[in-house]
């Protein structure tokens, strides 16, 4: 069995209620998980994709996605290393047509800091 360290289990915990934001479509949650300081680094056509800076901006961004019409997302694995996380998702767009994606994460006193977004793909 393989022991995970407390501060990895403190961000396994943050990313499973971060997750379940976009399960359950319900964006309530988020201000009390993302720190004031929140970089987002979104998927865009830009090389370096765009960024999305501070909380309430983040919040924003998040509940746009988390509650996109007929769309779904299903968690496929997190892992924590201490204060870094990686999500692999997919995201429905149809029932039958998907996009696979990772997130990079980091946490810091418990609140999401940084999330980097990419796409499997062109």
């Amino acid at each position: 069995m393989v022991e995970i360290d407390a501060r990895s289990a403190a961000t396994v915990e943050l990313m499973d209620r971060f997750n379940q934001v976009f399960q359950s479509r319900d964006p309530a949650p988020l201000a009390s998980m993302i720190a004031e300081d929140c970089v987002i680094e979104k998927i865009s056509p830009a090389q370096d994709g765009d960024r999305c800076r501070g909380r309430d901006a983040c919040v924003a961004l998040w509940s746009e996605i988390a509650t996109a019409p007929g769309t779904r997302f299903d968690r496929e694995e997190t892992c924590a290393m201490g204060d870094r996380a990686i999500i692999r998702w997919r995201l429905w767009t149809t029932p039958t047509t998907s996009i696979r994606g990772v997130n990079l994460m980091k946490v810091r006193d418990g609140l999401i800091v940084e999330a980097i977004g990419y796409i499997k793909g062109a």
